[in-house]
């Protein structure tokens, strides 16, 4: 954390932490050296290791450590040969003193082995002891059948063995204990480790995910044993910056040089104890740190009114309820428990937060009189750090009222610290969805324990890119984010379909429609409801439900485009919306089973009842514009280019723009096509005809006003299509339209009055408004790294009239590229050879096993009104290549996909998912801009299929009718003609060069 700027304290810089490489070092094997029978009365029957087991379980701890007990030195000698000793305890009995020459033994082969001597203090032990050299161990503790002392010793351990990592890792706080009676701190610690054990879990909670929790229990406060001023004042000076408070005895020696018993029982001559030590550490710690909380515990009652004068917090040790009282001053001095704001006067309690997020929500609402007192004594700060949020504890920490005397700053300070700490860690992260906690600063979470399906686990992994690399936080008022998002993952889906006995007519061969109705009618779990609303509260915008199943966008099958996707508005009226919102679930659900997925299925060899579907709840991207809601621009980006032109590179990828929702790129409008490393050289705005000729008319948009809660099989049915002129007096144009002048015959970067509008992205593209070329680099470079392999990210911005804005990454997939090797140059290939020739082509590699052609007859009759009735009729055939497994090269004119009948053929993917070969092919009096694939791009990739553009009458590729003409035809209709070659062709793909060739077959 950077050094902060009185004037700054707004901004931050918080570094997140990691608990995972805390406490490293851990007892996990623990050697008893007793006398047999000292070693049963300590096991109490042999149920030691059973209770030290339950009390690891009952606190949430790990690796509870196993013992094992010797009474000889050849046993002790046998058990190092055989386990890694952590920890050697040693009894020593009533009948001999045999346990120390085995416990030296042991150190003598292992000295770093830690050894601590556990007993009963009776006379006889004592006398015993007396003349004993103690020096090789740890501490000496006084067993009184407790086995919560035994796991306070190897907690006592671990603390100590970890300490100076653990703080120099993250900041972990430590609470520096100072006691010599060995009676006394063997009673108090496992008081003091039960309450620290137990507040770890309590403040676990904050963790957004189980793992989390547990990991995060790691960082509660170490507690660290001083027995002397000396050792004391040498712990504090190391570690001063993370001491969490003090608790100390009054009288204790200054000073120890040697480990006798004495010295360990706290019983020397008295001339060797100083009987003010204990104010004279605290008064020292005081000059050096004026917010330490500061304990004095005395079994002197005097010493109460001398603590207490000097500003000490003051515990009777002759109390019997001295660990209640103890626990009291931990909760109110060093920030255990909740933070309770007081009345300074009466001390009287104002406010009680139990959280962060109820801190976060109050800060504004505490009298400022309670506001002052709390601040002025660093209470925040403390509290934060006992509860391990060491980021925002650590900023508030260097900023003292003597630094920062304004009430109101601090309250704004401290608001923002933990909105910015959240978002932090809300970000990278899959959080366990808790509606008591899901505010508008939460983002990404999820319902169920079942899997997030492959559009959740590539968001989720979206995140994580985000999070990691800093690249993408350089351009300041500018956000890249993924939006907020909640996942119901697939064991949500499983209980609906069967708690609604859903499967029968789901896998049966009803129309959509009955299917969708059957859905809509099933009920889900009505515990979602408040999950539900919480969400809706909390992003107050339209919400997008996406469906996820397993098999969408995994890295080998690629389910892209096949199952629906819904936006509901946003509406005051939150119980609406939830209806709206369930519904749109279910029809989601629904579309796992509508025809087109069956076939698909078919397609894909996958059974259609293994598919499990999760759903995606996301904020939609975009903006509110009087009746409608859509962004200023929507996109996919690419990291391969097939289609690179001019200095344009393969490998620098390639991206469609468009204004309004990504539907519309998807359904196959008409887009701005530039690439991030060359955003400056758009072949669409190189002329004025193409530019005109080539521009985006018209854009998708939600409805917000005309609300439609009859939900369709149509996805799309409250999605309205809109014109330029609406954008325009939205205000939603600028920084992304030119204006076409006619008087001029000229076009000008930005909005004029008159003439007609171009979306061109000029203000973000050659103006650099808004970053997004190098944004786009950025994310393509860090996602294409992550996942080693070329992605396709879906991705939308929002502009504000200053030119800053949030870019959202919505989607992240692999394109599945070919593995086949393709050395010839296809170049070199004559004519002569080829049925089809391509100088614009996508897809790369070699296939030898597709013999049979689909085509559409191209007669002097050929018109694009009679497109839909084609793609029926291509369904129809598609169906017969799938119940026989064969493939098909599929040639046709216009636009394949397109969802204006007038520019190609209007099928979906299900109709032509048997082609392995998909031909664009213009005609002179029917000349449509290729559309690069843009709907099945996915699809094409992950299966390899290629896709072709051809223009043979103006010498741009080949395709020889003629030869196709001169077949039998298989199937013959009005439109199409389907004809089948003796042996198969070869279809040769050079996905770098964009070059592709079908050679006929050889003849014998």
């Amino acid at each position: 954390m950077k050094e902060q700027n009185p004037d700054n304290w707004n901004k931050f810089y918080l570094r997140d932490v990691s608990f995972v490489n805390l406490m490293m070092w851990r007892i996990y094997n623990v050697l008893i050296v007793a006398n047999p029978y000292d070693a049963f009365m300590l096991e109490d029957d042999g149920r030691i290791e059973e209770k030290i087991y339950n009390e690891y379980m009952e606190l949430g701890l790990r690796y509870p450590p196993t013992f094992t007990q010797v009474s000889t030195i050849e046993e002790a000698e046998k058990i190092l040969t055989t386990i890694d000793v952590d920890l050697v305890i040693c009894m020593p009995g009533n009948a001999d003193n045999d346990a120390f020459d085995v416990a030296r033994a042991i150190k003598n082969i292992s000295p770093d082995i830690h050894c601590v001597v556990l007993t009963p203090f009776s006379h006889g032990i004592t006398r015993r002891m007396q003349h004993e050299d103690l020096s090789i161990f740890d501490y000496v503790f006084c067993w009184l059948g407790n086995t919560n002392l035994i796991l306070s010793i190897i907690k006592l351990i671990e603390d100590k063995m970890n300490l100076e990592n653990d703080i120099r890792q993250v900041g972990v706080q430590m609470i520096l204990l100072v006691e010599d009676s060995i009676r006394f701190y063997s009673s108090i610690l496992p008081n003091l480790y039960g309450y620290l054990l137990t507040q770890s879990q309590n403040f676990a909670t904050e963790a957004l995910t189980k793992h989390e929790a547990s990991l995060r229990m790691r960082g509660r406060p170490k507690v660290v044993l001083a027995r002397t001023y000396k050792e004391a004042w040498q712990i504090y000076e190391q570690f001063k910056d993370n001491v969490l408070g003090v608790i100390s005895d009054v009288r204790f020696p200054m000073d120890r040089n040697e480990k006798s018993l004495n010295t360990f029982l706290g019983n020397p001559p008295q001339n060797e104890k100083d009987p003010d030590a204990g104010l004279k550490l605290l008064r020292a710690i005081r000059h050096d740190n004026e917010y330490l909380p500061l304990i004095i515990e005395s079994s002197e009652s005097d010493n109460r009114a001398r603590a207490e004068k000097e500003g000490f917090r003051f515990v009777d040790k002759n109390s019997k309820k001295m660990s209640v009282d103890l626990r009291h001053m931990l909760e109110e001095h060093m920030g255990f428990g909740d933070f309770i704001f007081r009345d300074p006067v009466t001390h009287e309690e104002v406010k009680r937060v139990r959280n962060l997020k109820e801190l976060q929500d109050n800060i504004f609402s505490i009298p400022n009189n309670s506001m002052l007192y709390h601040i002025s004594r660093n209470h925040v700060s403390r509290w934060l750090s006992a509860r391990a949020i060491f980021p925002v504890s650590a900023f508030l920490k260097n900023i003292t009222w003597h630094k920062l005397q304004d009430v109101d700053r601090h309250r704004q300070i401290i608001f923002n610290a933990i909105v910015e700490y959240r978002r932090m860690k809300n970000h990278g992260v899959v959080a366990v969805f808790d509606r008591n906690k899901y505010d508008r600063y939460a983002h990404f979470a999820r319902i169920g324990d079942g899997s997030l399906g492959g559009k959740g686990r590539g968001l989720a992994f979206l995140d994580n890119v985000i999070k990691r690399q800093p690249d993408f936080d350089r351009f300041p008022g500018v956000e890249v984010q993924i939006p907020k998002t909640v996942v119901l993952c697939t064991d949500i889906f499983d209980s609906f379909m069967e708690r609604n006995n859903l499967y029968q007519i789901a896998l049966s061969n009803a129309d959509n429609d009955s299917i969708l109705e059957a859905f809509l009618q099933a009920r889900l779990p009505e515990a979602l409801n408040d999950d539900f609303l919480a969400f809706i509260r909390a992003t107050r915008a339209p919400i997008a439900i996406r469906s996820s199943s397993l098999l969408e966008d995994s890295h080998y099958q690629p389910f892209a485009g096949i199952y629906s996707t819904y936006m509901i508005p946003y509406t005051d009226n939150h119980h609406a919306m939830l209806n709206m919102l369930t519904s749109a679930i279910k029809s989601v659900y629904a579309s796992v089973y509508y025809s087109d997925s069956k076939t698909y299925m078919t397609a894909t060899s996958n059974v259609i009842d293994q598919e499990k579907m999760a759903v995606i709840l996301q904020e939609v991207a975009g903006k509110q514009h009087a009746n409608h809601f859509y962004p200023n621009i929507s996109g996919v980006l690419r990291s391969l280019n097939y289609y690179p032109i001019g200095d344009e590179k393969a490998e620098e990828g390639i991206a469609s723009l468009a204004l309004g929702l990504g539907k519309y790129i998807v359904d196959g409008g008409q887009t701005l096509r530039v690439s991030p490393y060359h955003p400056n050289h758009i072949l669409q705005m190189s002329e004025m005809k193409t530019a005109l000729k080539q521009t985006q008319t018209q854009f998708y948009a939600l409805d917000t006003v005309n609300i439609d809660d009859n939900f369709k099989v149509d996805d799309g049915f409250n999605i309205v299509s809109l014109n330029l002129k609406d954008a325009e007096s939205d205000g939603a144009l600028q920084y992304i339209a030119s204006t076409y002048q006619p008087n001029d015959d000229a076009i000008y970067d930005g909005i004029y009055d008159g003439g007609r509008k171009i979306i061109s992205f000029a203000g973000v593209l050659k103006q650099d408004v808004f970053p997004l070329a190098q944004l786009l680099r950025t994310a393509m470079k860090h996602g294409s790294e992550a996942m080693r392999r070329p992605v396709e990210i879906e991705f939308a911005v929002n502009i504000d009239s200053v030119g800053k804005g949030t870019l959202y990454l919505l989607q992240i997939r692999p394109i599945v590229d070919s593995q086949q090797l393709l050395s010839e140059d296809l170049s070199t290939i004559p004519d002569a050879r080829c049925l089809l020739r391509s100088n614009s082509s996508l897809g790369h590699g070699i296939s030898d096993d597709v013999a049979d052609v689909i085509y559409i007859k191209v007669n002097e009759t050929f018109s694009g009104a009679n497109n839909p009735a084609i793609a029926a009729e291509i369904e129809q055939i598609n169906r017969k290549f799938l119940d026989t497994d064969r493939n098909y090269i599929l040639i046709g004119p216009g636009r394949w996909g397109s969802s204006d009948p007038w520019l190609g053929v209007p099928v979906k993917w299900s109709h032509i998912s048997a082609a392995r070969v998909i031909v664009e092919e213009g005609l002179p009096n029917y000349q449509i801009d290729s559309s690069q694939g843009t709907h099945f791009f996915q699809n094409l990739t992950s299966f390899g299929v290629g896709y072709f553009t051809i223009n043979p009458f103006k010498d741009d590729g080949l395709c020889r009718r003629t030869i196709l003409d001169a077949l039998p035809a298989e199937e013959e209709t009005h439109f199409i003609r389907h004809v089948r070659f003796p042996s198969p062709l070869k279809i040769m793909m050079d996905g770098k060069k964009q070059q592709a060739v079908i050679l006929l077959p050889e003849e014998n």
